[in-house]
């Protein structure tokens, strides 16, 4: 069993790495841009000034949150595309030049035209507002906002073509011509200078450990020796998950808030869930058929039919006040400063509702399962044997039938780790418990992708951990399974 449990783990670790590198990919193309919702609070209108310096927080955020490197430690493409792409601060502008790149592939023309069009659009901005050229200015900036958008040629040479109708606007436009006229050499450059074949030779370029991937798992702090201070990241692997889009706050502490929430919760349903379960099961296994046993499995299934959801939203409008009774809090909102007894009696009074809707649905379809393993169990031929030698029934029940009947339970048991993380999300949205479910829909909604990627790398941690734990408790429960090899 000791090399079986070393072996699992051993096995873990590219588990876990493939379970990265996918969690990874998926927050690399999520959309959205996490810079531009960190900083939404501010804006690029205004002065040359404004615009200079909301660019430079948007760099500074960026490379705060190391989206200034390179995705992964290397990268397969085409020769027309350059290793420095990924030092194009904004995503859309990014988007625009690879596919700008497609088209003609000579990257030095199209860098000129792209930076051209920032020195342009900064002169734009340098031009003071008044009366005469306001309408000009906004044309003007909604031009060069569809340069950045734009690709193909036409819608270029359209847009270009518009611009001189506002230059000409007012007088004080006037001293854009020179500008523009760089601008439009600097396309008309592009063009010409077309070298589509370069997409069509594959290129390698190796990053090292200098990318995206390596420091949100591994991080760039050193593992041994002093930390200057100049790091972005800790690492996944050392408990630093990044920072929260929302409101900035690392994720371990928005995690470590509701997880405490949630695991807690879920300990105390798992064992609430078992207890009641696993006895009504072997109940209904040893009176089969019964009035008893029909009552039983009635009762059950018909609480299983009825959705969380929709018990939990009874509860609150008939329980909760309004204009029914006011037994127990909607809310989760307990006061748990008045030492340790009064903490359990606030928790107990506002867990009361939801801890309901957290079992109920539980209880037959684990007693269902015990039901069945027991029966099986209880048609053995040692079972019989144990019968016929005067054994009584409870004696052969409690000691000879439940522990080899606990595997399909056992089976069951391994998805508790994963989901006494996850939560559930309904019941703590319904009851506003602040706990990982709850955070993890805020985070869906907000696209506040550290937490939700944060999240799935937990779920998948203890999935691993759950089954390996429910392999151990089979050659607990059972020492004939045995998970060496026998020659």
């Amino acid at each position: 069993m000791f090399k079986y449990v070393i072996k699992r783990i051993l096995i873990f670790i590219p588990t876990l790495l493939v379970v990265s590198l996918l969690t990874f990919a998926l927050s690399s193309i999520a959309p959205g841009d996490p810079v531009e919702q960190m900083l939404s609070s501010q804006t690029g209108e205004g002065t040359s000034a404004n615009l200079q310096a909301n660019e430079q927080a948007y760099i500074e955020k960026r490379r705060e949150l190391g989206l200034d490197l390179p995705i992964f430690y290397f990268s397969f493409g085409q020769m027309a595309i350059p290793d420095t792409l990924h030092r194009i601060p904004k995503r859309a502008h990014r988007d625009n030049l690879s596919r700008l790149i497609n088209q003609h592939g000579n990257w030095d023309e199209i860098s000129d035209y792209y930076y051209e069009i920032k020195d342009f659009e900064k002169d734009v901005y340098n031009i003071p507002k008044d009366s005469l050229n306001a309408t000009p200015l906004i044309n003007m900036k909604d031009a060069i906002k569809s340069l950045y958008a734009n690709y193909d040629k036409e819608d270029i040479e359209k847009q270009l073509s518009d611009i001189p109708k506002f230059i000409g606007g007012a007088p004080s436009m006037g001293k854009l011509q020179s500008s523009f006229d760089q601008l439009k050499s600097k396309h008309t450059a592009m063009v010409t200078n077309t070298s589509s074949w370069k997409n069509w030779v594959p290129s390698f370029k190796f990053y090292g450990t200098e990318n995206r991937y390596h420091n949100w798992f591994f991080g760039d702090k050193p593992w041994f020796g002093k930390d200057d201070g100049n790091w972005r990241s800790a690492g996944f692997v050392r408990g630093d998950f990044g920072i929260s889009y929302k409101d900035q706050r690392p994720v371990s502490t928005v995690l470590w808030e509701a997880i405490r929430w949630t695991f807690g919760i879920n300990i105390i349903a798992i064992i609430i869930t078992y207890l009641v379960a696993i006895p009504l099961g072997i109940f209904s296994a040893r009176n089969k058929g019964s009035i008893s046993d029909q009552i039983i499995t009635t009762i059950l299934f018909l609480l299983y039919a009825l959705p969380s959801f929709w018990i939990g939203t009874l509860m609150i409008i008939y329980l909760c006040g309004g204009d029914y009774l006011d037994w127990f809090p909607p809310f989760f909102r307990p006061d748990l400063s008045g030492g340790l007894l009064n903490d359990i009696k606030e928790l107990s009074y506002y867990l009361f509702l939801p801890m309901i809707c957290w079992v109920y649905g539980s209880f037959a379809f684990l007693s269902r399962q015990m039901r069945g393993g027991m029966l099986t169990v209880l048609g053995q031929d040692y079972i019989r044997t144990a019968r016929a030698k005067g054994l009584a029934e409870g004696k052969i029940t409690w000691k000879h039938a439940l522990r080899n009947s606990l595997l399909p339970i056992i089976t069951l048991f391994a998805n508790v780790f994963p989901r006494a993380i996850g939560g559930s999300i309904i019941i703590e949205i319904l009851f506003s418990i602040p706990g990982m479910g709850k955070v993890g829909y805020e985070a869906v909604v907000a696209r506040n992708y550290p937490i939700v990627f944060a999240v799935m790398m937990f779920a998948s941690i203890l999935t691993l951990v759950g089954y390996l734990v429910a392999d151990i408790l089979y050659g607990v429960v059972d020492p004939r399974i045995s998970f060496s090899s026998k020659k």
